[in-house]
């Protein structure tokens, strides 16, 4: 029996609340929220919908050729974010099954960390609240989001206490000279309950990336927040810290996910070489 109104009238319901779960259950940020309610939207509307039984088959075919020109990457995630909603359904009594829904093969990026001479030099010219901003996402290698939400009550003398993904906590260590530019900010602005917020409110996530991206374009770079993160990640690292510290204070749920900072300290290692050694570049 091909699809009725009723069960895609149910269906778009069950996206709502997988919605709200992703928010209040799984702590996803809005930006992400945002972004798997335009997949499921786009895919509701195009792919294969068949109910037989008690059972309903996605086939998600129709949505892949729509989706085909974009890169492999932006696939991957889309088809994840369905493989979500569909494990969602499957655990809140429906049965769904997926169907043309092969795995996009993604090259593995190494993320592109800024050298530490680049973000002294940005936040020497930057104001103070733009300075602090930088400053801890260097610092504490957070996520924007964990950044906007930072509470007052959260900060000690030596720590940080971080809630990340899924509301899981983290105690990230405060260095001397960060607290300092705290105190700084604190004897300047006048904030009840979050770091940086307004009449109560959190600043969002938007407005303080848009304070990443002034700092350093005033120096003529192009940086996001998460390229900090990965200077905070990469500095660690290359510095002789565990590995297993070092994903404790990312917050990451597997450390595997770490491990792609090794493969970039290696590659600074090897580009190190190949610049040092007289032999390297030269012809026998």
């Amino acid at each position: 029996m091909t699809l009725r109104f009723s069960l895609k009238k149910l269906l778009n319901k069950k996206r709502v609340l997988f919605l709200e779960y992703l928010e209040k259950v799984r702590g996803y940020s809005d930006l992400t929220i945002k972004s798997y309610d335009a997949t499921l939207r786009q895919a509701l509307n195009l792919m294969e919908i068949v109910s037989q039984e008690d059972k309903i088959t996605f086939n998600l075919m129709p949505y892949r050729i729509k989706i085909a020109s974009l890169n492999a990457k932006t696939i991957s995630k889309n088809l994840s974010a369905i493989r979500s909603f569909t494990t969602y359904l499957n655990e809140n009594n429906m049965q769904v099954l997926l169907e043309a829904d092969d795995s996009v093969k993604v090259a593995k990026t190494l993320p592109k960390p800024i050298s530490h001479e680049y973000i002294m030099e940005a936040i020497r010219g930057a104001k103070l609240q733009e300075k602090l901003v930088v400053v801890l996402l260097y610092t504490l290698g957070l996520r924007i989001s964990e950044l906007s939400s930072l509470k007052l009550e959260d900060i000690s003398e030596s720590w940080v206490r971080v809630v990340g993904k899924g509301n899981k906590e983290r105690d990230v260590p405060l260095l001397d000279s960060t607290k300092e530019i705290i105190d700084e900010y604190l004897s300047s602005f006048i904030t009840k309950k979050f770091l940086f917020g307004k009449n109560g409110e959190k600043l969002s996530e938007n407005s303080l990336r848009y304070t990443v991206n002034k700092v350093f374009r005033d120096v003529s770079l192009k940086v996001t927040p998460h390229q900090l993160r990965h200077s905070y990640a990469s500095s660690l690292l290359n510095g002789g810290a565990p590995i297993v510290d070092v994903s404790e204070l990312l917050g990451h749920s597997s450390m595997a996910t770490t491990q792609i900072y090794t493969k970039l300290g290696s590659a600074l290692k090897q580009e190190n070489y190949n610049k040092a050694h007289p032999l390297c570049g030269v012809d026998e």
